[in-house]
């Protein structure tokens, strides 16, 4: 992420692995479902598989109540899988606005890392993320419908809740940037669609990009790296998230968009890229395939450096298992310098 040429070896690097495909691999924690447990179970699991660091989430500021729920049908399914209602929101009016409880100056994020830090193995660091970032937790106070609605018909409302979550999650990033092993730190920050960004970049330069310099700032100040973890197609606003907002890291490609390996020979001489094995061919393709997709991408991302070896997006549920296991063994195998 410090672009400092080649190293020993390709890192390994995950955004998020869901609780299933962990208790798959590493066993169940010693209590599922408490703090303890959960750590315990990140320890084992990230260690086995010889990653660098764990992943924890500062505590979640924006609670909401939009939230539907269906039958989950992956390979290791949940009791159910919940996502937000896009249709209707926490924060519709300014009437919701008034009541709803922001978090407070001097709110306590920093508290899960603490408790990480405590049990790290030596040479581990943590990477400190967010849970939404500054346009996702925008949006899913308000609904998507009513959120693209309100940014033209109510500017000064939705500027308001920009600037209420854009100063909770500095807040946040500044606490936990002063935690004793934290060695990076990631927004999560879905910002595009397919086709592009989710809204016009003038809007995203207008209420979001300047809270993600803040937040980089934040991790700047400790020297600490920063990762944006951000879906989509970007390529309009790449140049700023590199230049004004000051990103060290991208993360999450998709084939579809751009293959990792064409952000990197676009972008790769002035930011780190991290993962872009594609989840689809993690879900569905089996193991040979997967191996031999795997070897071409880091044929093509090797050489350099500035990479790090690990899916487009996340190891959700639904991605095969043993096809997580030959990206990482084949990442092994051929991510070696000189390459």
């Amino acid at each position: 992420m410090r672009m400092e040429g080649e190293p020993d070896r390709v890192p390994f690097y995950e955004h998020l692995v869901d609780i299933e495909i962990m208790n798959a691999i590493a066993g169940p924690g010693i209590s599922p479902g408490t703090f303890d447990g959960m750590v315990d179970l990140r320890l084992r699991f990230y260690g086995k598989l010889a990653y660098d660091y764990i992943p924890m989430e500062i505590r979640w500021p924006f609670p909401r109540t939009n939230f539907v729920a269906g039958a989950d049908t992956a390979w290791i399914p949940r009791a159910q899988r919940r996502w937000v209602d896009q249709q209707h929101g926490t924060i519709e009016s300014w009437e919701d606005y008034e009541r709803y409880q922001f978090p407070e100056s001097g709110t306590d994020f920093a508290s899960p890392l603490e408790r990480l830090s405590r049990s790290l193995p030596e040479g581990t660091k943590i990477i400190a993320h967010a849970c939404g970032g500054v346009l996702e937790n925008t949006m899913w106070l308000m609904g998507a419908k009513h959120f693209v609605r309100t940014l033209y018909t109510d500017r000064r409302l939705v500027r308001s809740i920009f600037d209420k979550v854009g100063e909770a999650l500095v807040e946040a990033f500044t606490q936990a940037s002063q935690v004793k092993g934290v060695g990076a730190m990631c927004l999560g920050d879905d910002m595009g669609l397919r086709t592009g960004t989710m809204i016009p970049p003038a809007e995203l330069m207008r209420y979001v990009f300047p809270w993600h310099r803040k937040i980089c700032r934040a991790a700047h100040s400790q020297d600490l790296p920063f990762i944006l973890h951000s879906c989509g197609n970007l390529t309009d606003v790449m140049d700023c998230l590199i230049d004004y907002v000051g990103i060290d890291a991208k993360h999450s490609f998709e084939d579809a968009i751009m293959p990792v390996a064409e952000v990197k020979r676009r972008w790769g001489d002035r930011v780190a890229l991290l993962g872009g094995i594609d989840v689809d061919v993690l879900a569905r393709r089996d193991v040979v395939a997967t191996a031999g997709y795997v070897r071409s991408v880091i044929n093509s991302c090797l050489p350099g450096g500035s990479w790090a070896l690990g899916s487009g997006n996340s190891i959700p549920n639904y991605v095969k298992v043993d096809n997580y296991l030959a990206m990482l063994k084949e990442g092994a195998r051929t991510g070696r310098y000189p390459c």
